[in-house]
């Protein structure tokens, strides 16, 4: 279904709803950026839940955002619905869920969702001016999110936009002395970031692992800094990783807002971590990024590297290798991806595919990245493995963020 229905004005206001994790806020951003290109002078505001708008601080693109709790009772939904009701032209649920219809039946006078196939309901019509099936089986949560803006008929940009600390010189200046002051980096090194831990118990790979790639690292002359969330049990993770490696290390872990990290990000040569957000957020950056992936969907989760461009095939749901400047180490098993939350199918799950993971792997995608020489045990990794490496001339050249 098209709804072409700015055709001949632009709409005054605009509001983009995405009520899930922080990574798919980050990569909602896509569709917002391609919404200001086609209506540079229209406000987007978006509406997320309370703790994941961190992931747009200083995004351009976005002048307002609306917070709202995750878990909240129908007469405080209400509330939220009746504060933004009809305040804006358009409305786009970004997700394909009933929560984020519900904002935007309330909030615009015009709405597009995303829908399921299957879920393409008399009620789905009702509330939607324009639905963009959400094929999200086949096809990257980028791509999903863009269905949007192709049912709007504008242009559908494929940048994600991660966030960062703006331009005031006393915040960066701070920001700095961080650095300068901190005894594991020496002036002129160059600077690695390992973000160890992800959210979920069955998204980690290990300690030992973590420690072998800090001490390749160091051996090839970098500083290393580990960045992380604020939860103790991440803090507690990173400081066994800094003890068990032996060396110097710059524990940022519980440290940073996600905009800092992202600057952390962007002045690294490299970046290894897991399935999380803030591994979309490194490849967003433009830094070579190395990203540990087990059970989770690579064809709809991998990171989305920056410069691809939209409607481009990007991974597999198999295998590991190189698209831009994303490496995608995925865990070996006959199961992998199982699409679960790890063997024992819950959050705190171990996820064998990740354990047995080997050091040398990782490595080994780190060298390539790097344009280093790596082990002999990590190049037998390499050769054995196959690497697919995807022309970058098949990218946007854009000035790197």
């Amino acid at each position: 279904m098209t709804a072409r229905f700015f055709s001949s004005r632009a709409p005054r206001s605009i509001l983009v709803v995405c009520t899930r994790r922080i990574g798919d806020v980050l990569l909602t951003t896509p569709l917002v950026r391609s919404l200001k290109a086609r209506w540079p002078d229209t406000p987007v505001d978006m509406l997320v839940f309370r703790g994941t708008q961190g992931v747009l601080e200083h995004n351009p693109d976005v002048r307002r955002v609306i917070v709202v709790a995750q878990r909240a009772s129908l007469r405080e939904r209400l509330a939220d619905a009746a504060r933004i009701w009809r305040r804006y032209d358009l409305a786009c649920a970004a997700t394909s869920s009933d929560r984020p219809r519900f904002y935007s039946w309330f909030a615009g006078k015009r709405r597009v969702g995303l829908v399921d196939p299957d879920r393409v309901t008399l009620l789905n019509r009702f509330m939607l001016d324009g639905i963009a099936l959400s094929h999200h089986e086949t096809v990257h949560t980028v791509e999903s999110s863009l269905e949007v803006a192709r049912v709007l008929g504008i242009e559908p940009i494929g940048e994600v936009v991660p966030p960062g600390i703006g331009d005031d010189p006393v915040r960066r200046a701070a920001f700095d002395a961080r650095f300068d002051a901190a005894p594991a980096v020496l002036p002129g090194q160059p600077l690695a970031v390992v973000h160890p831990a992800p959210m979920f118990e069955y998204k980690r790979w290990r300690i030992d692992g973590w420690a072998e790639l800090i001490r390749w690292l160091r051996s090839q002359g970098f500083a290393v800094a580990l960045t992380g969330g604020p939860a103790a049990a991440e803090r507690e993770y990173a400081q066994k990783i800094v003890a068990a490696s032996c060396e110097p290390v710059l524990n940022l872990v519980g440290e940073l807002t996600l905009g800092e990290s992202a600057e952390v990000f962007r002045r690294a040569k490299i970046y290894i971590g897991p399935d999380t957000s803030a591994t979309h957020i490194a490849a967003a950056t433009g830094t070579p990024t190395v990203a540990l992936f087990g059970p989770t969907h690579t064809i709809r989760w991998a990171p989305w590297p920056k410069g691809w461009k939209a409607g481009a095939a990007l991974w597999p749901l198999v295998g590991s290798g190189r698209r831009g400047n994303v490496y995608l180490v995925q865990g070996e098993a006959p199961c992998v991806p199982c699409h679960k939350e790890g063997c024992e199918r819950h959050l705190e799950s171990r996820s064998e595919c990740l354990v047995t993971l080997p050091a040398s792997r990782v490595i080994a995608a780190a060298a390539h990245m790097l344009g280093l020489e790596p082990p002999l045990a990590a190049a037998s990794a390499m050769a054995g493995e196959g690497v697919a490496i995807v022309d970058t001339s098949a990218l946007e050249r854009r000035p790197r963020a």
